[in-house]
């Protein structure tokens, strides 16, 4: 009893987080092991001290609604890493508008070539067109889309889980060094996480990505509605 209550309190489940996401950061940097990324140790691990404790999700969210709330801010201050690399960025606008708009294009296709090959009908597609944008954009196109929204927001979390995961590897494999193209990488395929990866790549990378989640919500969001009324979804 005593235990539970140790745990079932606002500050505890607050610290459980920071806790278990700090323990994956060293379990990775400990290891060396490139595909222990810190949501695969912290996710697990605070989903069994939540069941263990028999602390109800509801609560768990709201007592991290401080971590909820500083996403906004984060998320604003990639401003400053692209304010103070805006010169790279003017130099490269064009390729870096071009690949972009390629990734828009091949996100959403993707997904409307694939799903008939894996046997996912129309209800599948509408909810994973938007999969390579972040959530809060993703829900809104798909909500537009008639799509499901639930799915969306999972199939956003997968997609930017696996791009952190596979994408530093993928490059390595292909030999990508330039430091936008990384960027636009990561960015384009993995929105938020791809960009927390990008930006321990280096400046410039996580500065190209944080544009390209930008860039890509909006393009999406343009795309998807034109794309569903060309093929009649």
């Amino acid at each position: 009893m005593m235990v539970h209550e140790i745990f079932n309190n606002l500050p505890a489940m607050l610290l459980l987080t920071i806790g278990a996401y700090l323990l994956g950061v060293w379990l990775r940097r400990k290891s060396g092991i490139a595909l222990l990324h810190p949501f695969v140790i912290s996710i697990p691990v605070i989903i069994a001290v939540i069941k263990l404790f028999d602390i109800s999700p509801e609560f768990y969210i709201q007592s991290n609604s401080l971590i909820d709330f500083m996403l906004g801010p984060s998320v604003v201050s990639l401003g400053y890493l692209l304010y103070k690399h805006r010169q790279t960025v003017r130099e490269n606008i064009a390729g870096i508008m071009s690949a972009v708009v390629a990734g828009s294009i091949i996100g959403v296709v993707s997904v409307y070539l694939l799903c008939p090959v894996l046997g996912l009908d129309e209800f599948f597609v509408k909810a994973l067109e938007a999969k390579s944008v972040t959530t809060p954009i993703a829900m809104d196109i798909t909500r537009s889309a008639g799509g499901d929204v639930s799915l969306a927001a999972v199939s956003v979390i997968i997609s930017g889980f696996i791009g952190a995961l596979v994408g530093p590897l993928a490059l390595k494999l292909f030999g990508i060094k330039d430091p936008i193209a990384k960027g636009l990488a990561m960015g384009c395929s993995s929105h938020g996480l791809g960009t927390a990866r990008a930006i321990e790549m280096g400046a410039v990378e996580g500065a190209i990505s944080g544009l390209s989640i930008a860039l890509m919500g909006i393009l999406t969001a343009v795309i998807v509605p034109l794309f569903n009324s060309l093929v009649g979804l």
